[in-house]
């Protein structure tokens, strides 16, 4: 399939793909993949320790980018809890999300996703306001913005922080460089927080909210993902495209929607039976439709 025969909406789509192997085998998939975008863990995300990257690694990865240019972003470790109110834990956190956005810079990649974290019973005011804070220690740290930070918003499971576009926003506002925060909308975990775009209207009116509240340049990812819960559950839990309580038509619309066409969007469902492969064959007709009214 030449670039020129794909629809906008779908140049930039992708998944999250395993390293399994060495890093370079995450890009060699997107390439079977027809992809336009890749995600990838730099490291087992359920480990706090992780080895250096050695330098053959980072060759590796760099050369096999430059064959297949790709959109580039890591997820982060799911132990690190930049709102943790534990001294000893949010010590941990800041240290490996330091770590993780070094290891995007040693490989050249662009965008680094991390959920807020929880604030595990401490309040959501203290908790973002950590946030901002292990951000601001962290970019001074690196000493600059090659990397961009990118918040991802959350189901709102327990006491996790980002399931309203306030917290996001919040957090963008008392960092010391808001510049170098993006933000990653995950379609299951905005159903799931109840924010409702199962229908052109309802879609309008939370890009509406969104672009009021944290602003729709920011948006600099998606996960594509569709939801095994239904509106308002604040449970997190992926399905597979159309097969789920979201359906086809957000994804239609968001394919369709020329402001996000030069933004990466990423499967994060289930990959049995070929799924990625399937899922992205779906997306793609879906950007070819034309835009409901």
């Amino acid at each position: 399939m030449s670039p020129a025969s794909v629809a906008p909406g779908a140049r930039l789509l992708g998944a999250h793909f395993s390293v399994a192997g060495g890093l370079h085998h995450a890009i060699e998939d997107a390439r079977r993949h027809r992809a336009g975008a890749v995600q990838i863990f730099t490291r087992n995300n359920n480990r706090w320790a992780a080895k250096p990257l050695a330098d053959e690694e980072i060759a590796a990865w760099r050369e096999a980018l430059e064959r297949t240019p790709l959109a580039t972003m890591v997820h982060d470790s799911y132990l690190i809890n930049l709102a943790s109110g534990d001294g000893a834990l949010y010590r941990k956190s800041v240290d490996a999300f330091h770590a993780e956005a070094e290891r995007c810079d040693a490989l050249g990649i662009e965008r680094l996703v991390f959920h807020p974290g929880s604030h595990l019973g401490a309040g959501e005011s203290r908790g973002l306001k950590r946030v901002a804070a292990a951000l601001d220690t962290v970019r001074d740290r690196l000493g600059h913005r090659r990397v961009r930070f990118v918040l991802e918003n959350t189901a709102g499971q327990g006491t996790n922080l980002g399931w309203r576009f306030e917290h996001l926003a919040e957090i963008v506002a008392r960092v010391e460089d808001p510049g170098g925060l993006g933000v990653c909308l995950d379609t299951c975990h905005l159903l799931a927080a109840g924010y409702d775009l199962r229908t052109p209207e309802g879609y309008a009116a939370v890009m509406d909210e969104l672009d009021q509240t944290v602003g729709i340049e920011r948006v600099v990812a998606f996960h594509l993902n569709d939801s095994k819960k239904d509106l308002g559950s604040r449970v997190d839990r992926h399905e597979t495209i159309g097969k789920g309580f979201l359906g086809t038509m957000p994804f239609r619309l968001l394919l369709t929607d020329a402001r996000f066409h030069g933004v990466p969007k990423v499967l994060e469902t289930p990959k049995k039976d070929d799924g990625d492969r399937r899922n992205l064959a779906l997306l793609r007709r879906l950007a070819r439709l034309p835009r409901p009214a």
